[in-house]
């Protein structure tokens, strides 16, 4: 017989004596012997034997309990998996949302709003155009200023020079009211 084959240690009936029980070390019988047990070892015996199976049955719903409990806990933990990433993707689809909107709102809003220095910058422009049209408008007043008095002025100079010599001798006539009132 093989030794994987072989009983476990343990008080067995006596092969060579049907009235003794021998001790059998899981390999081979050995010397101890002892008579076999009374009524009341075998009812402790049976006790301990039904103890142990309770211990045993105990045990064994004891770890499926366990396993059952670890296998509720692993559905569990799955579910709180599947809630969290759920939590997750609404939470990533509520951000793109907000975002979309608040890029739209941005959007709208500048296209409104027109920038400081634009506004500025056009009022500038608007005074530098009427400053333009103004100095054009009284550059052309000028100039025509220019051209009428100096056409005034020739003009009265003119006259007045004619004014001062005779047209019949050629001679200032200042010349010749002091000729006339010397000579009289």
């Amino acid at each position: 017989m093989r030794r994987a084959e072989a009983p476990p240690a343990g008080w067995y009936p006596d092969p060579e004596s049907r009235t003794a029980l021998r001790w059998w070390d899981g390999l081979d019988w050995t010397d101890a012997r002892r008579a076999p047990p009374s009524e009341a070892e075998l009812l402790s015996y049976e006790s301990h034997l039904a103890f142990e199976d309770a211990h045993r049955q105990a045990a064994t719903a004891t770890s499926e309990s366990v396993s059952s409990m670890q296998q509720r806990a692993r559905e569990r933990s799955a579910d709180s998996q599947r809630v969290i990433e759920n939590v997750r993707e609404a939470a990533r689809s509520e951000v793109d949302r907000a975002a979309d909107l608040f890029s739209r709102q941005a959007r709208s809003m500048q296209a409104e709003i027109t920038p400081l220095i634009t506004q500025y910058s056009n009022r500038l422009i608007r005074w530098l155009r009427i400053l333009a049209v103004l100095a054009v408008v009284l550059l052309i007043a000028w100039v025509v200023f220019q051209v009428v008095a100096q056409a005034s002025f020739f003009e009265w100079l003119g006259d007045r020079i004619d004014n001062l010599t005779d047209d019949e001798g050629g001679a200032p006539l200042g010349v010749r009211a002091a000729l006339l009132t010397a000579g009289s």
